[in-house]
């Protein structure tokens, strides 16, 4: 049993990684702004508190003598708020709770940062040089969300450099969280439903068709914080689901958005998602068990069924 912080735990996924953590028999303190009704449950504290005061943020930390922080806390979503304020409370937030938790002793410190680092959706132009994206794909931020979710990496590297291996850090870059109560209909963060991304490719098509279960990556930070002492210190993960979020391959989606990609996705057949947990696996042995076509195996048998021809001839993404 491990004792644990969790900054942001009020949040999308904090509530099913703190409860998540909780049920695995970990003690959890979720910081926040406010509570959360769905967080009292066994296991869990809850701390109603500004993280961007760095010093109520160290001394909260302090006072939960945790071995060990997960950061989630930040402002979730590009452009929803001015760029300028998105830039100054995620890096305030970075550095108040990650240098927080140096300050209070914590040995083990992991933050999550976001897949968008690596620039896709840039108006201007955006195209790798291979499909599956992995951790070796150059980051090239092209908004304060992206520039920010990149700076929490660069904190864990700067207090790396100041610790030493000391304190064992790590990140993550979770795809588009869907919560488990999303499968059932509950509008997922942008909005849509799940059923309705799916449906048009193009709603889930600036994510590149990527998403996660919240369940999953609960999975994935429970091992992470298990093997940080034995891995190398300060390594970065993605962390998704082994298919991508749509009901035709992505070597025929992605062309249609990104263009210019014909080659390189022309890797994704069949089910493949445009990220790759490889590293996951390798490192540390962690695998999704979370697919959309087994929370939604009505939408996955539509999917699959074989079209008419008439209907095949209509629609422009399916080969004739």
């Amino acid at each position: 049993m491990t004792r644990i912080a969790v900054t942001g735990g009020a949040g999308r996924l904090g509530r099913t990684l703190v409860s998540g953590l909780a049920a695995r028999g970990h003690d959890v303190i979720s910081l926040d702004r406010a509570r959360a009704a769905a967080l009292d449950v066994d296991g869990v504290e809850q701390v109603a508190i500004d993280l961007l005061d760095a010093d109520a943020t160290a001394n909260a930390l302090a006072a939960a003598r945790v071995d060990a922080l997960i950061h989630l806390a930040a402002i979730a979503v590009p452009f929803s708020a001015p760029e300028d304020v998105i830039m100054r409370t995620n890096t305030g937030l970075a550095v108040s709770v990650l240098d927080g938790a140096i300050r209070a002793g914590i040995g083990r410190i992991v933050a999550a940062s976001s897949p968008t680092v690596l620039g896709y959706g840039n108006p201007s132009g955006w195209l790798p040089e291979r499909f599956p994206l992995d951790e070796e794909t150059a980051p090239r931020p092209w908004n304060a969300y992206a520039l920010s979710k990149l700076m929490i990496e660069q904190t864990l590297a700067m207090l790396q450099a100041r610790t030493g291996d000391a304190v064992r850090y790590a990140a993550f870059r979770p795809c588009y969280v869907i919560a488990p109560e999303e499968w059932a209909g509950v509008p997922t963060q942008q909005g849509h439903t799940v059923r309705e991304r799916l449906a048009d490719p193009a709603l889930s098509a600036p994510a590149l068709f990527n998403y996660v279960d919240a369940r999953d990556v609960t999975a994935f930070a429970d091992t992470l914080l298990a093997a940080l002492p034995d891995i190398r210190n300060g390594e970065t993960f993605f962390v998704g689901a082994d298919d991508a979020l749509a009901t035709r391959p992505l070597a025929e989606l992605l062309p249609r958005f990104v263009p210019g990609s014909e080659a390189p996705a022309a890797a994704l057949t069949g089910t493949s998602p445009a990220f790759s947990t490889a590293k996951a696996a390798r490192v540390l042995g962690w695998r999704p068990a979370y697919r959309w076509r087994d929370q939604l195996p009505d939408v996955a048998a539509a999917a699959s069924a074989p079209l008419p021809a008439t209907a095949a001839a209509d629609r422009k993404d399916v080969p004739v």
